[in-house]
């Protein structure tokens, strides 16, 4: 009666083992998606402009997975490769979770050589995705 306890035990803790070997692997999780709007109007790659112009870069942000909705959307530039400055931030909720579009509009610095602009998404799971551009002033 032992060995067949014994044997009983063995088989449970091997089925379970590989009953516990099948399971999905855990999600690792997709960047979000976000690419520039392209069009008349529109800033879309690096490009090289007068001091003081005026730009418009537009981006469509979305959820690359059903549950991972976005959750922030951040534009930071830099002046001749310094350090980012925090140009406009907002939570996204609700609908924004699932598509999020947003156009900015500025005039260029008139001092600066270079100006680098990042849009940056960050969905629930705390993926990040971003996407840049250059401009060169002249």
């Amino acid at each position: 009666m032992k060995n067949l306890f014994k044997i009983a035990c063995v088989a449970l803790c091997a089925s379970t083992l590989v009953l516990n070997s099948c399971k999905k692997e855990e999600d690792e999780g997709k960047l979000p998606n976000i690419s520039f709007k392209t069009g008349t109007g529109y800033t879309s790659a690096d490009a090289t402009v007068a001091k003081s112009s005026s730009v418009k870069i537009g981006i469509n942000a979305s959820k690359a997975e059903d549950k991972d909705v976005l959750t922030k959307f951040t534009i930071t530039r830099s002046y001749d490769g310094g350090s980012d400055s925090t140009m406009y931030t907002k939570d996204l909720s609700g609908g924004e979770g699932d598509s999020y579009s947003y156009d900015y509009s500025f005039n260029v610095n008139a001092t600066g050589k270079s100006e680098k602009y990042t849009f940056t998404v960050v969905n629930r799971d705390g993926l990040i995705n971003k996407v840049s551009l250059n401009l060169t002033v002249n």
